[in-house]
């Protein structure tokens, strides 16, 4: 059987009006801290990053 690589794509966009004031166009909720220190978008790219499986 042959192996074949998945490469994964991380989807992030808006317009930044359901969280308003706190996310923006300018600034997406992706990139604003909501959970903790990190961002969704860098938790999302640690998870597909991670050696182990999920």
């Amino acid at each position: 059987m042959t192996q074949q690589t998945i490469f994964p794509i991380i989807l992030a966009g808006g317009s930044g009006s359901r969280l308003w004031p706190l996310s923006r166009k300018s600034y997406p909720k992706q990139f604003v801290p909501l959970i903790g220190e990190k961002t969704l978008f860098r938790a999302a790219v640690r998870r597909v990053s991670a050696k182990q499986p999920f």
